[in-house]
């Protein structure tokens, strides 16, 4: 399974998966830690109106993004989406 990490070119797209998910997950346990500091007792309410408007977003920019991601070059997209969801 580890033989799969020789490829150069996938390596790389690997790790920058990795780092791309760890941030995401870094992003919502802060979104939860801000809604606790924020809201107190009724952080449930606050995170699930935050985490649901945050899936409206993804749901509203996909095919807008997808249109685009046709016409692009697929690496430089993936990049920038990535430095995107970053700087956001």
């Amino acid at each position: 399974m580890l033989s799969v990490l020789a490829n150069r070119t996938y390596r790389h797209l690997f790790m920058a998966q990795v780092i791309a998910l760890i941030g995401t997950g870094l992003a919502t346990v802060a979104l939860g830690l801000l809604a606790y500091d924020i809201a107190g007792g009724s952080a449930g309410a606050v995170l699930g109106t935050a985490l649901a408007i945050k899936m409206v977003a993804y749901i509203g920019v996909a095919p807008v993004v997808g249109a685009f991601a046709d016409r692009l070059p697929r690496r430089a997209f993936l990049v920038s989406m990535d430095l995107v969801r970053m700087a956001v």
